[in-house]
């Protein structure tokens, strides 16, 4: 059997605390919702495999903590991410409000090489709550944002309800494909492959 390429590509996810980070990649990764909050501490990742057309990709995602106390820990982290996913609960303003300083925090500390092409993702979390009749964040302002910053493409999910997530992570995969700032690595085998019928929202990819 030949060997086939696989890129690794380092995604890091930042947010407030309790936007719904850590329920976000434990959806995608293992198909669970857990009811009871746990804040981040520190930072930790996981893994996903995933085929994109004749590539083979393997997603290191990383989930940092929050809270202000805890965000000098995200430097070392930041370095070396070929996309940034910035997380928002769409129920909360204020969660919405410091997505400036996410992403500025970010290149400021990333050091990345061209900020300005830099790819990031925005995630509206919680669309499920109330039947979504206390949100505070529209949909339109958030992606007034996403033109603000570029037109970086932006997702609405539910970490609970499942709605969304592997669209969304699928265009990460894609996004930060297409930045080809990946680590090649090689791999004998066929790995799990992604369904081409994912929705697809906000994404150009």
């Amino acid at each position: 059997m030949s060997l086939r390429r696989r890129i690794l590509l380092k995604v890091i996810v930042l947010g407030d605390s309790g936007v719904g980070k850590t329920s976000l990649m434990t959806q995608y990764i293992h198909k669970k919702f857990n009811q009871q909050y746990k804040a981040t501490i520190g930072a930790d990742f996981v893994t996903k495999e995933l085929q994109i057309d004749d590539r083979l990709v393997t997603l290191q995602i990383w989930d940092t903590a929050g809270q202000e106390r805890f965000q000098s820990l995200g430097v070392s982290f930041y370095r070396g991410a070929d996309c940034c996913v910035l997380v928002y609960d769409v129920n909360v303003m204020r969660s919405f409000d410091t997505l400036d300083t996410w992403h500025e925090e970010f290149l400021k500390q990333a050091n990345a090489p061209n900020p300005r092409k830099f790819p990031f993702i925005l995630l509206g979390n919680k669309v499920d709550i109330d039947g979504g009749n206390s949100r505070v964040v529209s949909e339109k302002k958030a992606l007034d944002w996403c033109v603000s910053k570029g037109n970086i493409p932006y997702y609405e999910t539910s970490a609970k309800e499942d709605y969304n997530i592997d669209a969304a992570f699928l265009c990460i995969a894609k996004t930060a494909l297409a930045n080809e700032q990946g680590q090649d690595i090689y791999f004998q085998g066929i790995p799990d492959t992604v369904p081409e019928n994912e929705q697809r929202r906000g994404c150009a990819c």
